[in-house]
């Protein structure tokens, strides 16, 4: 799915008259199949863009292409088959804690289902093979009849993260996913996700804390600061100075950022991902 932004003006629903906007950006376009990071320290607007791009939020100025298509002028009945198309994941999953483990991934797949097929899996799970592959991609395979409420925060989080392989999207949006993770989960959960992105041709962004994860594992980066763009390019332009500016007045946050010790690809994927070690002093 390609993504379109022209002359954007977002604000958040409870924002008040003369507040500043959440983001401003002038243009941004996403090509189908993409695989993007966002990057940028807290409040630069990250979870702003993805809930624009995702139909969640509403521009006060500007414009939101999805395949060429406006979602805010739409019908109603549109407006819902194209989210049909698209798959937000936040930090946090909103997982019902009684739930079981299968049921909560399968339901990456509902808008793929029929009303009938929808609440006959509320029940009895219509695709446990399905749910069984999509949590062992995660290495979650075990917890396939766990309770919700009986798993880790990291366990959550993968969970979540695992509606995405289920799911008809061809637009995933991912906020935040390694919050919870210890590194070497990190770097699985990003190896598998980008992984099946690139097989399937679906269109990836991701935004990221970790600035070592987003340029070991994307092609391209896109720096956010004060709700604005600092830079678009690709991640062999993504340099120390760049960095340091772009995180200018966060340099604890940069220097964690830094220092998570994600463990890098020992080889470039095969769509175009560099891996890269990035050494910057923070004063």
């Amino acid at each position: 799915m390609e993504v379109e932004l022209t002359q954007i003006d977002a604000r958040h629903l409870a924002a008040r008259a003369g507040d500043s906007a959440a983001l401003a950006l002038d243009r941004l376009s996403i090509a189908s199949g993409e695989q993007v990071a966002v990057i940028g320290p807290s409040g630069a607007g990250k979870t702003t863009l993805l809930e624009l791009i995702a139909s969640a939020l509403q521009p006060r100025r500007g414009k939101v292409e999805l395949d060429g298509q406006n979602p805010w002028q739409m019908r109603s009945k549109m407006l819902q088959r194209l989210r049909g198309r698209l798959f937000l994941a936040p930090q946090t999953p909103p997982l019902p804690p009684r739930q079981r483990v299968v049921t909560a991934v399968l339901a990456g797949a509902l808008p793929s289902m029929s009303l009938f097929a929808s609440l006959r899996s509320l029940f009895y799970p219509i695709d446990i093979p399905g749910a069984h592959a999509a949590l062992e991609a995660f290495d979650l395979a075990e917890k396939l009849f766990e309770r919700v409420d009986r798993l880790s925060g990291g366990e959550r989080q993968r969970v979540g993260l695992a509606r995405a392989l289920l799911t008809p999207a061809s637009l995933w949006l991912i906020d935040e996913p390694l919050s919870s993770l210890d590194p070497n989960r990190a770097q699985q959960a990003l190896s598998t996700l980008t992984a099946n992105a690139s097989q399937r041709g679906t269109t990836l962004i991701v935004t990221l804390h970790q600035v070592d994860a987003a340029l070991a594992n994307f092609p391209r980066i896109i720096g956010l600061r004060d709700g604005q763009m600092a830079f678009d390019l690709p991640v062999a332009e993504v340099t120390p100075e760049r960095l340091r500016a772009l995180y200018a007045q966060h340099e604890d946050e940069l220097a964690t950022a830094l220092t998570r010790g994600i463990p890098m690809p020992e080889e470039p994927a095969a769509h175009g991902k560099h891996a890269s070690v990035v050494t910057i002093q923070c004063r």
